[in-house]
């Protein structure tokens, strides 16, 4: 087992999972309106899709990396659609203090969910392959040995950071009121959406000349 590889896993995966955007945002508001474990599964399905982008980026997988950031202004567009959908979803979303004990069927569906928004962020893929280099890591000369130590620790550092995150909102969740819940759902909501709006646009602009994605 190589320990510093594991720890700069742990280093990276906490780097890149603390930031607060509109990915977090919508694993609070899962954790406020519906549990620690609907936010804690959400989170995971961050974790999941960014430790794949993890992989790619410390093998220094060119071709794949490349074929990607090809796509790179449809996988956008493609987040920003389904940000502004999970947005007026979460607006129009109305607390309900029994739901931890019937919304089970949800659980997959949060993973899974946060995974494809996670897998069509390519932003992340560009992030690791900056960050990486200045961990030491040389593009193409690793094992994929050495990828699973890191990407291990990567996972237990992002996910980490979720069940801390997820547990600390989650402890805030019982002093909240239905209507304190509408308000937060109503204002992360419209954030949520509002990003989405600008993924959308920052594309299009920028292949009118107007503006630099």
């Amino acid at each position: 087992m190589d320990i510093g590889l594991v720890i700069q896993g742990i280093i990276v995966g906490l780097i890149l999972a603390v930031p607060v955007g509109p990915l977090s945002l919508v694993c609070i508001q899962r954790t406020l309106s519906s549990g620690r474990l609907h936010g804690l599964l959400s989170g995971f399905g961050i974790t999941a899709g960014d430790s794949v982008y993890a992989g790619i980026a410390f093998l220094g997988l060119a071709a794949i990396s490349g074929f990607i950031l090809s796509f790179e202004v449809p996988l956008r567009i493609f987040a920003g659609l389904v940000l502004i959908a999970v947005g007026v979803r979460i607006i129009g979303f109305v607390p309900d203090r029994g739901q931890d004990k019937t919304g089970q069927g949800r659980y997959s569906k949060d993973f899974f969910s946060m995974l494809a928004l996670a897998l069509a962020n390519p932003m992340t893929l560009v992030f690791l392959m900056v960050t990486l280099p200045g961990y030491g890591f040389v593009f193409g000369g690793t094992s994929l040995f050495s990828a699973g130590w890191f990407v291990s620790g990567f996972i237990a550092g992002s996910a980490l950071w979720w069940v801390i995150l997820c547990g600390v909102v989650g402890s805030f969740r019982a002093r909240l009121t239905e209507r304190n819940l509408t308000l937060i759902n109503h204002a992360s909501g419209l954030f949520i959406a509002g990003i989405g709006v600008v993924m959308i646009l920052a594309p299009v602009l920028a292949l009118a000349g107007i503006a630099s994605p």
